[in-house]
């Protein structure tokens, strides 16, 4: 569900408009406390409760949550944005790699071989998507170039942490979903922060952009982050880090069908390698179905 919602991200940030990012972060993630709030207190419950986390758990989600939204957009405003959304997609490789250093009674299982091929074969699908100008709004090509290499450190922060949250939530999974809630409205602050800081406020111009940041915070912003928490802490780690290459993919697709981009044949090819490499991943998975 998740992957799902994220590929709707590229679509809802067009029709948006040119809001400067973190002030986008900061209204997305203000819709989903604020809805999140209301879910609580319909419920007869004290958001106090929700929020009386241990310092290591908010430390995790804080910068899981507004750490790499906050380092994936220093990236892709300090380097083409082709290239810095490329490392940023290390994230999942780094999930199935990291998900080793877990404790044996964690549940994730050992590594094998289809699970690296897998994981291998969706970043090589992002490469060659990224490459042909479909993710990150740049022409097609890559060029790394060190005088971006601010940007690209940035973007690899955003990687690291992003896949560091995902893999240690995994030692937290006695912790309520509930509390992305509250991580969601600690996250928010600090984007408005950061945002009064760096970034000239731009409202959105009319109902459509009204309308796509609304449906951010409902869906990537929102529901994604719940799913997600729930999928690393009792899923398989290893699958779903494999899997969550179809995020640029479906959201190419998105676009393509919104006639915003074109169909090609890197998108195909691209296509092949990361739902076959998600496929090879689960290999386990069908293994024990059957």
């Amino acid at each position: 569900m998740a992957i799902l919602i994220w590929s709707s991200l590229a679509l809802l940030t067009v029709l948006a408009g040119p809001l400067p990012p973190l002030q986008l972060v900061a209204m997305a993630f203000t819709i989903v406390f604020a809805l999140t709030l209301m879910r609580w207190l319909s419920r007869g419950e004290n958001p106090i409760r929700h929020m009386r986390l241990p310092l290591p758990v908010w430390a995790l989600g804080i910068s899981g949550l507004f750490g790499y939204h906050f380092f994936y957009f220093l990236g892709v405003q300090n380097a083409p944005p082709a290239e810095a959304n490329l490392i940023n997609y290390l994230w999942p490789m780094l999930i199935v790699l990291f998900a080793t250093l877990l404790p044996a009674n964690s549940g994730v299982g050992r590594m094998r071989w289809f699970h690296i091929a897998g994981a291998g074969a969706g970043l090589l699908g992002t490469v060659v998507l990224i490459s042909a100008g479909g993710v990150g709004g740049g022409a097609a090509g890559l060029t790394f170039r060190v005088e971006y290499a601010g940007g690209y450190l940035a973007a690899l922060a955003a990687a690291f942490i992003w896949a560091s949250y995902s893999v240690t939530s995994r030692r937290i999974a006695h912790i309520s979903t509930d509390s992305i809630g509250a991580f969601c409205g600690g996250t928010a602050a600090l984007a408005w922060i950061a945002h009064g800081l760096l970034e000239t406020t731009i409202w959105p111009g009319d109902p459509v952009s009204w309308l796509a940041v609304l449906f951010l915070g409902l869906g990537p912003v929102g529901t994604a982050f719940f799913v997600w928490d729930y999928g690393v802490k009792h899923g398989n780690l290893r699958v779903l880090g494999a899997s969550a290459y179809a995020a640029p993919l479906l959201s190419t697709v998105s676009l393509v069908v919104a006639e915003y981009a074109l169909p090609s044949w890197p998108l195909a090819i691209a296509c092949a390698l990361i739902v076959g490499g998600g496929l090879l991943a689960a290999k386990d998975m069908f293994r024990r179905s059957s």
